[in-house]
């Protein structure tokens, strides 16, 4: 059987298990990150494997691990380091002639000039989002100028912390009206989609955000032809094999919002029927590739 090592223990490890168990491929959880680890003398846990799944979230640990391993990976620190800089990613879809939302970059220390000038070429409703981060943290809305110069005050604060790595932050159309869709890209091929959607009472409360880590539910969807197209260019033009691309549709018009190097794996029921032989097919070629 061939081996793939996963460095993230989460829910996406818990459902791909035993699907690929039934196409040849054990599924294991490598601890990447929060351990000790003697150089000179590699733990046994990194030996006998096939392949990687994605590459280890903590870039640095995740180097050492990747050397202990001596794997290929289905997406590797380049697919993951594509993604997660978003601004990059959004230039990268740009350059491939692919729509996005409007967005200005601002790289603290930035003065009050400077944000008023990114706030008013975007605002009046406006999203500011860290450049590197996911599952909407650090995400926050603000539709006035005084309540967005607010919230930047506090972000530079936090990037005045020396150890602060990301000392950047994007300034985006906030689009309430907007659909919210999770789209899943095999190996350069649709696989499924979900529309994500807040419960009732959450959008009665006011709340706007529809990461599923925000309490929000994913829904699975028969995406339209046009949609599916766009995200498969979006995953293309990034080169990441496995990719989740999010789509914003408003007015009539789908942006691609971000992408995801390290999607969440939703329940088998929301993709394609053969998602997994897909996926599996993948790994198998990742696997060769080492070989």
């Amino acid at each position: 059987m061939l081996r793939l090592a996963v460095a993230t223990a989460a829910e996406t490890l818990e459902r791909i298990t035993a699907p690929l168990a039934e196409r040849g491929i054990e599924a294991v959880h490598v601890t990447t990150e929060e351990r000790a680890i003697a150089l000179a003398d590699p733990p046994a846990d990194f030996a006998g494997f096939d392949a990687g799944f994605v590459y280890p979230p903590r870039l640095l640990e995740g180097a050492v691990a990747d050397r202990l391993l001596g794997v290929p990976w289905v997406n590797d620190r380049a697919a993951v380091l594509a993604s997660r800089n978003k601004a990059e990613a959004l230039l990268r879809l740009a350059a491939a002639g692919l729509p996005s939302p409007e967005t200005v970059l601002v790289s603290d220390p930035a003065d009050a000039a400077t944000r008023r000038a990114a706030y008013e070429r975007v605002g009046p409703s406006v999203v500011v989002k860290p450049n590197s981060s996911t599952q909407g943290v650090g995400v926050a809305r603000a539709d006035d100028l005084d309540s967005f110069l607010g919230l930047t005050d506090y972000l530079d604060l936090v990037h005045d912390f020396r150890a602060t790595a990301d000392k950047s932050f994007l300034v985006q159309p906030f689009l309430p009206d907007a659909v919210d869709y999770r789209v899943m890209v095999v190996d350069g091929t649709y696989a499924g989609a979900v529309e994500r959607r807040l419960p009732a009472a959450a959008r009665a409360e006011g709340r706007w955000k529809h990461n599923v880590h925000s309490e929000a539910t994913a829904e699975g969807v028969d995406l339209p032809a046009d949609l599916r197209a766009l995200a498969e260019e979006a995953a293309d033009a990034l080169g990441v094999p496995f990719c989740g691309v999010d789509l914003l549709v408003s007015g009539g018009r789908a942006v691609v919002a971000e992408t995801a190097a390290r999607p969440t794996v939703d329940d088998a029921t929301k993709y394609e029927p053969d998602f997994y032989d897909r996926l599996a097919a993948l790994v198998e070629a990742t696997a060769g590739r080492g070989r």
